[in-house]
């Protein structure tokens, strides 16, 4: 037996098929590109997401002949975004996508109604899906009258998967429409935003079968017997999946585009004002709390581009050894900030510049920057009693020796990186599969990686880093944007 996990990205869909002992055999990418009309809009087309997995699937059975024991399929997606169809299942616009601010108004009105953050447990964000509804419901009123169907991203393969219209609890958690307490969609909500309960998906748990793969799949694919579609999950429920991060005092730091500070938790501890999300895990009775800044690696990235370099090359100039805080300090909110400031208004800045300013004085102070910004997460999530006694370490920005241990040094916990290979979100999608079809406990499937390395905070420097961090702290009601 085979498992594919789907992880369907902002920029490109990846695909993962492992053995029956959870192993890769093979993966494969498609890339595809978000359209930005107005400022502050981001969209997609679905139709791109299925020419990019009947490419990645063609690729995976012509190479790799396991793909024809193909028995379970488990997708991953992005979270928030509203995928809007009509009676007959087809998408009436442009998937409206999570890093979409257009909403910003709506989600104010809609977070300062009567018991929405008490039944959601969370802030109601511009990404979140119920603002844009209510966006849509107030500017493109003539779609709004043909929806007959909400579905998020990951859902909407789902439903081209199976046919059906099912989404899991994680995901939906997303979209302030979900009593995430009790793991059901809440009327009150639904009110809220002016939805109907008939316009919601079925509910699911991650692990569970949301459908099994349509006959017309099953041939083009070039597969006999029913293969199984789990639930799936959000991307980083689905990341928690793939490093094993089930149960209480487990999580992760991903250092990718965004910054996300991920802990597990055993039961349900909404903590709304922090500016955390509190979402439902992907695997039953079990919940997960995140901290996200939305310029982790982004940061870097601009620097980079600003200055003609390779972030590499750029990180690898501040040499291997950990260096007390810079003069120059980085604001990293390039594109506002989640948590914990819920403010789509404030920007990033350099302050204490000076002639003698270096490249790679910007680039440490990028990477402190960004630290610090975790540092802030990790400070609401340990306000809800969340246990973060270790981390595991992912993303991109992960790769970069120095930036891991000044990390660990901000947050003054241990950070594991594990062994090369596959244990990200499209390996938590093929082990959501796995267990949809085997039937197999979720502990038995969601295990920890081996690690390859464990980074230990920086002692030496940690006192230098926790004033650097209270000074980070009070520059904020500076950087406001004046209206």
């Amino acid at each position: 037996m085979t498992f594919l996990g789907i992880d369907l990205g902002t920029s490109g869909v990846r695909l993962l098929l492992v053995d029956e002992d959870g192993q890769p055999i093979g993966a494969t990418e498609r890339s595809y590109h978000a359209a930005h009309p107005h400022p502050g809009w981001s969209e997609q087309d679905p139709a791109d997401w299925i020419a990019a997995l009947e490419e990645a699937v063609a690729e995976l059975r012509d190479q790799f002949p396991q793909f024809s024991a193909l028995r379970g399929i488990g997708v991953a997606g992005h979270m928030h975004g509203a995928t809007l169809l009509d009676d007959a299942g087809r998408p009436l616009r442009p998937c409206i996508l999570w890093n979409d601010t257009r909403s910003h108004a709506q989600a104010a009105r809609l977070d300062a109604k009567d018991q929405v953050r008490a039944i959601s447990g969370n802030i109601v964000f511009p990404g979140f899906t119920a603002p844009k509804l209510e966006w849509v419901r107030e500017n493109e009123p003539e779609i709004y009258a043909k929806i007959a169907k909400v579905l998020l991203p990951a859902a909407y393969l789902n439903f081209y998967l199976t046919g059906e219209y099912v989404a899991d609890m994680s995901d939906s958690a997303g979209t302030s429409w979900l009593d995430v307490g009790n793991r059901t969609w809440s009327d009150t909500l639904l009110d809220a935003g002016n939805m109907r309960r008939d316009q919601m998906p079925r509910l699911v748990e991650g692990t569970e079968e949301a459908g099994r793969l349509r006959p017309a799949l099953l041939d083009n694919w070039g597969l006999n017997g029913a293969v199984t579609v789990a639930g799936g999950a959000g991307d980083n429920a689905a990341a928690a999946c793939g490093i094993g991060a089930q149960n209480e005092g487990q999580g992760f730091v991903s250092l990718g585009t965004s910054g996300v500070l991920l802990s597990a938790r055993d039961g349900y501890h909404p903590a709304p004002e922090t500016a955390l999300h509190t979402f439902c895990h992907a695997i039953p009775g079990r919940w997960y709390q995140m901290g996200v800044m939305l310029s982790a690696t982004d940061s870097l990235n601009w620097l980079a581009r600003i200055t003609g370099k390779n972030p590499v090359e750029m990180t690898t100039e501040l040499g291997g050894t950990l260096q007390k805080p810079g003069s120059v300090r980085y604001l990293p909110y390039l594109s506002g900030e989640r948590t914990p400031h819920n403010d789509a208004e404030i920007r990033g800045s350099f302050t204490g510049l000076a002639t003698d300013t270096s490249r790679a004085d910007l680039t440490r102070a990028v990477l402190e920057g960004v630290a610090f910004g975790l540092r802030d997460s990790f400070e609401a999530l340990v306000a809800t009693d969340a246990k973060l006694n270790q981390l595991i370490a992912i993303g991109g920005g992960s790769a970069s020796r120095y930036w891991i241990e000044l990390i660990a040094t901000t947050l003054g916990v241990p950070l594991s990186l594990p062994k090369s290979g596959e244990f990200g979100a499209a390996l938590g999608a093929a082990r959501l599969g796995m267990t949809a079809a085997t039937g197999a406990a979720p502990d038995s499937i969601m295990t920890i990686p081996e690690v390859r390395k464990t980074i230990q905070p920086n002692y030496y420097h940690r006192n230098e880093f926790e004033d650097a961090y209270i000074r980070f702290r009070a520059a904020y009601p500076a950087i406001k944007v004046s209206q």
